[in-house]
This record gives C-alpha cells, structure tokens and sequence, in this order.
C-alpha cells in the first residue's frame, strides 16, 4: 500500500479516535467479541490462551481479522489491515505509534487497544502491551490497562451524580472515564508523563471532554482545591524503598504511600465528599493493623471505614509481585530478590501484608470515626452502592444515644435470610442440636451476624410504620414476664446489637429508608 496523502503526522488522540469509530463499526466491543468467539473461547481470551481465541476467530471475517491483530497482537500485511480499517487508518495506526513494522513488514499493534465495559457503558482504553497473550517483560515505564486493581477499584466506587472528582494516579485513565459519565469535572493527575500521554488517548477514543489532564506528585496538581469524589489507585506496594515500575512502586518506606494518601485526601474533601482509595498496610509482630491505618487520619472531621480484602504471609506477597515483572521466582534473580524484599521485611517486623480499600467521607468538625474490618468471603456485587449507604447509615447513628436507638422505627432489611444451624449431637451420639441463628444479608458484601432467640423475636416484630424498637422489646419482655430490671437489660441489648446491625444494613432506620436510598 502506498502512503498517498501529504497530511501532518496524526496524534495519538487523534487517531485514537478515529481507531475507536472503526472499531464500533465492525462490533469490535466487550460483547460483540464474546458472542462472536463463544464463551468457551472468551474464557480462554480472559485466562491468556492465545492458541484457543486463534482457533475461534481463524476465518476471514472483519471481526475476526481485528481480534487477531488487536488481542491476539499477530503480525499483519499493511494491505490487509487497510481492508479490514481502512489505508488512511491504517497508515495512522503506524504513524501515531499504535502499530509498528516489524523486519518483515507487516505491521504489528505496539499498544493494547481494548474494548470494556466500565461503569455500564461500553468502553475502549489504551494502555502498553501486558503479558496476557504474549511473552512481555513490563518496563519501568510500563503503563497499565484495565487491571484486577482497577476493577476492584470500579467496583468500590459509586457512580451517582457529583460535580467534582479527583482520580488521583490516572494511569491510562480507566477510573476518570468511570467517573466522567456523572461528574460535572474530572481532574486526573499522574507524575508519570507516559502514563498522562495514554489517558488523553483513551480520553480521545470515548469521546470524553470532562476531564482535565495534569501532570504532578501526589496532590501537588490539585493544591487548595476540593473535590466531591476522590478515587486512588496509588503506587501501593509495599516492597523495598526504591521504583522499578512506576505504576507500582512509590519508592517510600513500607506502606508509607497509602499512609500519604489516606492522610492527606480528607484534607481535599469537599463538605460531605468521600474518598475511594486502594491501599496496603503492614502487619507487624507489634500492634494491630486496624490501629496502624487509623493513625493515619486526622483526629476530626472524617468518617472512616476501612475494608481489609486480603491478607497474606510476607513470602506468598513477595512471590506474587516478582511475577507481576515477569521475574521467575524460581530464577537466580528471582531467588535475590526474594532474598533482600525478605530481609527488608525482616528488619521492619513485617508478619503479613494486608490490601483492601479505605472509604473516607467528610463530617465537618466532628470527632473522626474509624472501623476496620476483614471482608474475607466471598460476594459478587458491586460495592460502590453500599459504600454510599454505609456512610448514610453513619450519619444517622452518629451522636445517638442508645434511648434514641430505641425510640426509632426500623425496616428489615428486604431479601434478609434467616439461617438455622443445627450439628450433630455429640453427646447422645444421635440425632441434632441446635448451634447457632444467624442473619445474613443476601445482597451487597453479604454481612451476616449471629443472633439469640430473643433478637430473633425482635427482628421479626419491626416494621418501619409500626413499633418502635423499644415497644417491641417491651412487648416482648412482657410476653416473658420479665421484671423490670431484665427488661432493661434486654433493652440495653437491643440497642447494643441494633447499632451493629444498621452498621451492617441489616435493618434500616425509618428515616433513611424515607430518604429513597433502598
């Protein structure tokens, strides 16, 4: 094919665009590529099978020929990735750097242009080649695509309607396309200039003009300003003092980068904005983690809830980052490495690593308030909705008195499951006794608590217009002939376990569900 137009060099952006047009055209997106390979293949397109999607998409239709090139990353004549773009895209592909030719000619995709679907619409982000089909050692400046770190990300982030976000570490701008379909104003920040230069290319290919690209440290970009919404995907692991990627490694002591960012992200809070950030932190021979993270935030005006996801031994973290370079651990560099983030570890009275998220929401002047806890089941909705209503449900207990506990009215939460758990009876060597009742949420991140019969009885008789919780108590009192004193107690109880249950959103206060927010 022979280069006929004398036009300047088209940009990256710009061709970007024109890519993301031709794509949508010929169904080139998360699902037109799943019903054209089948699930079987598309599974195998997810687990980095390359063999299994070539035997999928090996006849001669367009789709199939963008799917070989684009995911699969194999060489192409220039003529025939004309046919199937066309020979002015084509040709910008190779100009804009999007495409390279190899030795033989042929050209060959030199970034990964994938299709996604992000905060419910169908998306394209650009982002440097992975290890997924191909033999690829990340580089220092390695920028990345949609990750497992970024999709929990998303998951954990609410998309309902703010005027300002604040995507702190950008990336190829996966969580500032999130955000950009409800926020009135993006503005993503990265220290890396590589990694600003891909956004503004996925920025280009959706057709974004919301977000603002700004080049800087941390939240030097952003200095004096506030935000509604801050989401983070920061450089948190936890290694040795130094960067081998950028995208990973802050070059800061231990988890002193997520300490950097929850610390000082209340400080860019807007009245009642909320913070969205991925972490890490130690667990060391001394001292709780819960107690660790806390420290980080200022002494009033945040509500804090912390979630810890995983938690896993020093030699097991190690292991799984060296193979996120696509350093072997089984090779002598491997085994070095090995040894020194081990013995940097060691010295530091590094016991486990821990990751997870912290929401934060701001509250004004009050006292800050922390909960840590370890979401360790398992559980398939997203998070983002219930971190909003996790904070609703604080705002209305903050400041309660247990008598007010009990003076308001409550709905059970819809879907709610009881849970009767009956062993075998060990000591007659027959039949079943009872265990254990539990509640448990069947939605959400599927909270559950274990309950006595009483609460159970107590539960069973709220309603959001009937009783109050405190009638409903008393009613049952009665209905025991309990004297006055056990009555106090019991009520005492109730208010004791209904505060961890709205924790939890296992029962709503009337007001709240008033509000709309279920």
């Amino acid at each position: 094919m022979n280069r006929i137009s004398d036009n300047p060099t088209p940009s990256l952006p710009e061709t970007a665009a024109a890519l993301a047009e031709a794509l949508k055209r010929a169904s080139f997106s998360a699902d037109g590529i799943a019903a054209h390979l089948g699930p079987e293949a598309t599974e195998a397109l997810y687990r980095g099978e390359p063999g299994v999607v070539r035997h999928a998409c090996r006849d001669s239709s367009q789709l199939s020929g963008l799917i070989r090139f684009f995911l699969l990353r194999e060489p192409m004549g220039v003529d025939t990735l004309a046919e199937l773009l066309s020979p002015a895209l084509a040709l910008s592909l190779i100009d804009a750097h999007l495409a390279r030719l190899n030795p033989a000619g042929e050209a060959q995709v030199a970034l990964d242009v994938r299709p996604h679907v992000i905060a419910g619409e169908n998306r394209f982000v650009i982002s440097d080649l992975d290890t997924s089909v191909s033999a690829h050692v990340p580089g220092r400046d390695h920028v990345l695509g949609v990750g497992s770190a970024s999709l929990s990300l998303l998951s954990a982030t609410p998309c309902s309607p703010v005027e300002r976000v604040l995507d702190l570490g950008t990336g190829s701008g996966v969580q500032a396309i999130a955000q950009s379909s409800c926020a009135v104003e993006v503005v993503a920040t990265d220290v890396h200039p590589r990694a600003l230069e891909l956004a503004e290319a996925t920025l280009a290919a959706n057709a974004v003009r919301n977000v603002e690209l700004r080049e800087g440290s941390w939240f030097e970009p952003v200095a004096g300003e506030r935000f509604d919404r801050i989401v983070a995907n920061p450089p948190f692991v936890v290694g040795l003092p130094e960067v081998g990627h950028v995208y990973r490694d802050s070059g800061l002591w231990l988890d002193e980068a997520s300490k950097l960012v929850v610390g000082t992200a209340p400080a860019y809070l807007a009245p009642s904005g909320s913070a969205h950030i991925l972490a890490s932190w130690v667990h060391l021979v001394d001292g709780s983690w819960e107690s660790r993270v806390a420290s980080w935030l200022p002494p009033t005006g945040v509500s804090a809830w912390v979630v810890q996801r995983d938690v896993v031994d020093p030699g097991f973290y190690v292991s799984t980052w060296l193979r996120d370079e696509s350093i072997d651990p089984r090779s002598r560099e491997g085994v070095e490495r090995t040894a020194a983030w081990l013995d940097h570890f060691a010295a530091e009275g590094v016991r486990a690593v821990g990751f997870g998220w912290v929401f934060l929401r701001d509250i004004g002047d009050a006292p800050s308030e922390v909960t840590a806890e370890t979401l360790s089941h398992e559980f398939t909705d997203a998070l983002g909705p219930e971190v909003e209503e996790y904070f609703t449900r604080m705002d209305w207990l903050r400041g309660r008195s247990h008598d007010e506990v009990l003076q308001a009215r409550y709905l059970v939460r819809p879907g709610l499951a009881l849970e009767e758990v009956s062993v075998a009876d060990a000591e007659t060597g027959m039949g079943f006794e009872h265990h254990v009742t539990r509640a448990t949420r069947t939605d959400g991140p599927r909270f559950s608590h274990d309950i006595d019969a009483a609460l159970r009885s107590v539960l069973a008789g709220l309603n959001p217009r009937g009783l109050s919780l405190g009638d409903v108590v008393g009613l049952f009192a009665a209905s025991r002939g309990l004297d006055d004193a056990a009555a106090d107690e019991l009520a005492h109880s109730a208010a004791a376990a209904a505060v961890d249950l709205i924790r939890h959103g296992l029962i709503i206060p009337a007001d709240i569900v008033e509000l709309g927010v279920l």
